[in-house]
Parts: C-alpha cells; sequence; structure tokens
C-alpha cells in the first residue's frame, strides 16, 4: 500500500509556516491536545466568522492565538463602531440597509471565498469584484453560477478590479497613475494594467475606464465582456485589449469584434517567447500545443481588423495615431 504523507508536510518552511509553534518538552501531550481543544472551541464559538486558520504560538508564560477570518467584525467586536470615520458592519447585508451601494469588493483567503461571496451576491451586489488568488476550482465554478443566476457581474477571481478615472475605484488600481480620458483597457494582468495605464497617462491620453479581470483559467467576467460594453460606451473612442498567452479568450474576443465591433482595438500580447508547456506567472498561462499561442492569438486579432502592437511604446503611439485621426 506504501505510506500516506499529507502534502503539506512537503509546504512546511517553503511555501507554508506550522499552524502551531511551541516547544513541548515533557508537556508535548498535553499541550497538542489543548492546541486541539482550542481550535475546536474558535470553531464552534465563531462558526459564522468564516476562519480559514487558526496558530497557536506559545511562550513560557504566554499563549498566542491568531485568527485568520474574512469577517473580523464578529470576532473585535467592531460592528457598528468607526474606522477612520468608515461605519463597519459584520454582515453586508447590515450594510445593505444602511446604505445605498450596489458595488462590493471581496479580500478574503480562499477558503472561505465561496462563502462570503454568496453573502454579497444575497445582499443585493451588483458588482462583485473578487480580489483573492488561489481558490479551489469548483467553489469558482460556484461563485461564477450563483452570481450568473443572481444578475451580479462578477470580475475575477485574483483580479485588481475596475477603475474609472476621477470617477471611482473598486480595486486596486493606483489611482495616480490614471486619468480620464477616451481609452478604455481590459486586461487580464493587473500590473500590465498599470503600467499601460501610466505609460498613456505620462503621454497626455486618458482612460475611460480600465478593467483587470485577472489571469486565472476561468472568470465572472471576461475579455469580451468588457469590449462589449466599451462598444456601447459613448465615452470611450478606443479600447485596449491586453492580452497573454494560454487559453482562448483572446480568441473568442477576435471574433466578437470582427462581428460586432465598430471602434477601433490595438492589442499587445505578451509572452510571444514562452516555451510549449509552461505555466508563466498566472494559472492560466499555460500554452499546449498550438492552443493558446501567441501565434493564434495575434493572427486571430489581426484577422478581426485589431491593430496588434510588440510593446507598450508602440501601443502607446499606435492610439494616439487612432484618437488624432478621430477628432
Amino acid at each position: 500500500m506504501g505510506q500516506k504523507v499529507n502534502p503539506i508536510a512537503n509546504r512546511l518552511g517553503i511555501i507554508r509556516g506550522w499552524d502551531s509553534n511551541w516547544y513541548g518538552g515533557k508537556d508535548f501531550s498535553s499541550k497538542l491536545v489543548e492546541d486541539s481543544k482550542i481550535r475546536k472551541y474558535l470553531g464552534a464559538r465563531l462558526a459564522k466568522a468564516s476562519i480559514s486558520k487558526v496558530i497557536i504560538e506559545r511562550t513560557l508564560k504566554l499563549v498566542t492565538v491568531t485568527i485568520s477570518t474574512a469577517r473580523p467584525g464578529i470576532i473585535i467586536g467592531k460592528g457598528g463602531q468607526e474606522v477612520f470615520g468608515v461605519p463597519v458592519y459584520n454582515y453586508v447585508a447590515e450594510a445593505k440597509r444602511a446604505h445605498d451601494f450596489d458595488a462590493v469588493i471581496c479580500f478574503v483567503p480562499p477558503k472561505v471565498a465561496k462563502d462570503s461571496c454568496f453573502e454579497a451576491i444575497d445582499a443585493g451586489a451588483k458588482l462583485l469584484v473578487l480580489t483573492t488568488e488561489e481558490i479551489p476550482m469548483q467553489d469558482v465554478v460556484e461563485i461564477i453560477a450563483y452570481a450568473k443566476a443572481h444578475g451580479t457581474t462578477l470580475i475575477g477571481p485574483g483580479c485588481a478590479g475596475v477603475i474609472v478615472p476621477e470617477v471611482c475605484k473598486v480595486g486596486a488600481h493606483p489611482v495616480r497613475f490614471f486619468r480620464k480620458g477616451k481609452v478604455g483597457i481590459v486586461s487580464k494582468s493587473g500590473a500590465l494594467s498599470y503600467e499601460i495605464g501610466k505609460t498613456l497617462s505620462d503621454r497626455g491620453i486618458g482612460q475611460s475606464a480600465v478593467v483587470a479581470i485577472g489571469g486565472g483559467p476561468i472568470w465572472g467576467f471576461t475579455q469580451r465582456d468588457a469590449i462589449a460594453l466599451y462598444e456601447k460606451d459613448p465615452d470611450t473612442e478606443v479600447i485596449v485589449l491586453l492580452g497573454e498567452i494560454g487559453g482562448g479568450s483572446e480568441e473568442a474576443a477576435a471574433a466578437y469584434i470582427k462581428a460586432n465591433v465598430t471602434k477601433p482595438v490595438v492589442s499587445l500580447i505578451v509572452g510571444r517567447n514562452a516555451p510549449a508547456g509552461k505555466s508563466l506567472g498566472h494559472a492560466g498561462a499555460i500554452v499546449s500545443g498550438n492552443v493558446g499561442t501567441a501565434a493564434t492569438k495575434i493572427a486571430a486579432l489581426q484577422d478581426a481588423g485589431v491593430y496588434v502592437v510588440k510593446s507598450p511604446m508602440e501601443l502607446v503611439e499606435q492610439i494616439s495615431k487612432l484618437l488624432k485621426k478621430g477628432e
């Protein structure tokens, strides 16, 4: 039968730490049982706090318990109070009853992402930005299906969110990198959207909106969805598609552009020199055979009439030409 080893053992000290940190000595067994009782108690006492991890540390006279939770207000009792003038609530539904809002951003550990998203959707969120990465794939599928069934637009998971310069931000985009303008950007990579946004702003070219959908293998909001909105948006004159190797989302976007889009589209595909079968950065950036390669994406986009460029600076130059042409 062979030996069965929990995979956590192979990660300790590398990408994961110990959940119990102490020297037991002669009392090792009793302390181990005590740790188990502490975790069991917290699990029962804080059942609605969406606890993802409990770390117990011991010194000679002190026991320190660190709790990772998606709902800290339930544990520390911040509900009904304020932090830097911002009201705090224990549940999204409580906040919804007190305020008129329809957008929610979710910063929670992967283990509790599904419950947190369901709670936000049940509270009536029409836009949900899910920044969390490494969520179990089954949970992602269920979140996307639940959002779709309730009419909620889900951006993510593992995304930087969306910003409308000088209007609002729901995500992680640095406000100082962007300025109001006529260029709509959609990107898988958050960092790439920052870079392109700042490069454009430095050249005096503003953005109507910037959305980073995440680099995982599946999303709630796709490049095609963003392009469809930009095509209808009166404030957007040029659309920018920032893509990368892996998957077929750029090809799907190209097919939509060819059939439905009249505005000029400029695209930059990163990862042109990536070897086949390698994962580069994002979970979705995997090339398998002739599927998801830079060549297939570029060919599909060019066939759709998209201006495909090779560098950020070339992208800026092409956008500048298109904006001047439209004046």
